[in-house]
Parts: structure tokens; sequence; C-alpha cells
């Protein structure tokens, strides 16, 4: 049987509609991943500020925070649940870095659905 396809997206904090009551309104998803916390955040670094998470330079550094493999894997694994997600979104704080490298390329070696509009 196929596994079905699951739409993984990044998203920013800092560019989303909010409600009447002021909160940020996140992408429809099944999951949605907060990484601004648990991420290293590459804008800090200045010579890759400009960049985004289809860089390796930032790809590295977002990858070598200490528990980001673990999350990818998890993030695997529950997209695996024979219930599983049919969307998962993850958000950082622009969307420009963290959130992208999540949502493209292989991470702990597993493929990750190219990044939604």
């Amino acid at each position: 049987m196929p596994k079905p396809v699951i739409k993984v997206t990044s998203f920013g904090y800092l560019h989303l509609p909010h409600d009447t009551e002021g909160r940020p309104v996140p992408p429809q998803a099944d999951r949605i991943e907060d990484v601004r916390d648990r991420l290293r955040d590459p804008a800090a670094a200045r010579d890759i500020l400009d960049l985004d998470g289809l860089d390796p330079r930032v790809q590295d550094v977002v990858r070598n925070t200490p528990g980001a493999l673990e999350l990818i894997a998890n993030l695997a694994d529950y997209a695996d649940l024979p219930a599983g997600p049919r969307r998962i979104a993850i958000g950082c704080a622009g969307g420009k870095h963290r959130g992208v490298d999540r949502t493209t390329g292989r991470h702990a070696g597993r493929e990750c659905i190219p990044r939604m509009a």
C-alpha cells in the first residue's frame, strides 16, 4: 500500500495574520511545530543573515543545534503513523531560515517534502 502524501510547509510567526484578539493564526495543519526556541537562529550570524534555509551554510547552523536531528526524526516518526498527518507546518520567527531548512532536503535519513507556497 503506498504511503499517503504529507505536505510540509514553513512559515514565519512575524508574517502571520492575526485573529480578533491579536493572536497569530498559523497555517492549517495537523501538527504545528514552533522551532523558535528549539533551533538556533541563523539570523544571529551576520555572515548568513541574507541567506535562506536552502543555503548549506544556514542548514549547517540549524542542523548543528542540539536536538535538531531528534526533532526531525520525531516528525518523521509521527508522519509514519497509520493515522498520521496529511499536513505539518514548521514555524520560526521570519520563516526564512529554520522553518525552511526543516522542510527541505534530507534530515535524519528521511526524505522531506519540499516547501509549499
